[in-house]
């Protein structure tokens, strides 16, 4: 059938996500085995957010908000931007679709950093952009670079901010540098997966930029510190003019009931959340220390502001990652990124992280 399918979904290779931990488990006669791959949240969410997605499931056989009326209501007030301005997607990677399927047309141009969220090439590929893939500095986004290679056709930028996989973050006056100038017909998509673990004082108010520009798009999820991964459940912010565009394309029951339920009660829980995000924090800086003692074996990493580490390690990243697998411990293999010595370690319990270390240390 290959003949016949979409020639744009031919040029796609396939988003590889972590594997579950039942699946190693099986494959490796394993008890017990911990996954750090995905940059979940371990703690999960909340008994009051566990209250409402029960109280939710009662009604599952009625279709959810199509509006997401009473989220929406609660987003905007915390975010000071009008209801019309949020869209709603299933994780903000559907917003980054959205996008994508209201402003690209086959041939338009898509500038992405390299590597970066493989999200956004994926999707740019499914709709038949020209991808334009700047390379990184160092680990960090280039946007000199990636202004330079805005053209006519250019219709969208990507930033991931704090990026993934590298966890770095760009810097107000390195966002204002980069929009000085910048064409207002050109759509800035900043991806602020993981806004809410960054505490440095320097990071950029993109809600503030997009009350001044009108070609700001900004997108979050409840799928990080909020815990609730399994849900799907994310959101963009742009202008009335731009998010209704983006709703045009979005399916009408794209986000469930259940989901809306459990992430209002989320928003209205930030004692939990706020309690999460100290302790992962805390074992953050724990396990960069510890990687820090492993400089002379040829460890590095690199540490960011988001729940997960980059790791460079001194031999091949797939043969190590398939070894701590054996070992219980799912990490991320960076070489899909084209990052050949690189793993990613989400940030678990205490428990959990002290048992990745040990198993690194074993096999370097």
């Amino acid at each position: 059938m290959k003949n016949r399918a979409n020639k744009n979904i031919l040029g796609i290779k396939p988003y590889i996500p972590g594997k579950p931990i039942a699946e190693v488990k099986r494959a490796f006669g394993l008890k017990r085995v911990i996954k750090l791959a995905s940059n979940e949240n371990p703690y999960g969410p909340s008994p009051r957010v566990l209250a409402a997605i029960a109280r939710a499931a009662r009604d599952v056989n009625r279709y959810p908000d199509g509006n997401c009326h009473e989220l929406r209501q609660a987003l905007a007030r915390r975010m000071k931007v009008a209801p019309e301005q949020l869209v709603f997607g299933c994780g903000s990677d559907e917003v980054i679709v959205l996008a994508l399927r209201a402003f690209v047309n086959p041939g338009d141009e898509v500038i992405v950093a390299k590597p970066s969220f493989l999200v956004y090439s994926i999707a740019s590929i499914a709709v038949g952009a020209k991808l334009v893939e700047v390379p990184l500095k160092g680990l960090r986004y280039d946007l000199e670079a990636m202004k330079k290679a805005v053209t006519p056709k250019t219709k969208i930028v990507f930033i991931g901010n704090p990026d993934n996989p590298s966890g770095q973050y760009i810097s107000k006056a390195d966002v204002d540098a980069f929009l000085k100038g910048f064409p207002q017909d050109v759509l800035v998509f900043f991806d602020e997966a993981y806004f809410e673990f960054v505490t440095e004082k320097d990071y950029p108010d993109t809600l503030a930029l997009l009350r001044k520009r009108g070609n700001i798009i900004v997108s979050r999820t409840f799928s990080k510190l909020f815990g609730l991964a399994g849900l799907r459940v994310g959101y963009g912010a742009a202008s009335i003019e731009v998010a209704d565009l983006m709703n045009r394309a979005r399916e009408p029951f794209n986000v469930t009931s259940i989901a809306q339920a459990a992430a209002l009660a989320a928003l209205k829980d930030e004692a939990h959340f706020r309690k999460s995000l100290k302790v992962l924090t805390r074992e953050r800086d724990f396990v960069c220390a510890e990687l820090g003692k492993l400089g002379g074996r040829g460890v590095a990493y690199s540490k960011g502001c988001t729940n997960f580490v980059q790791v460079r390690l001194p031999g091949d990243s797939t043969a190590t990652a398939l070894a701590l697998m054996k070992k219980g411990v799912i990490v991320r293999d960076m070489s899909v990124w084209g990052l050949q010595h690189y793993i990613r370690v989400t940030i678990g319990t205490p428990a959990e992280n002290r048992m990745f270390l040990r198993a690194l240390k074993e096999l370097v």
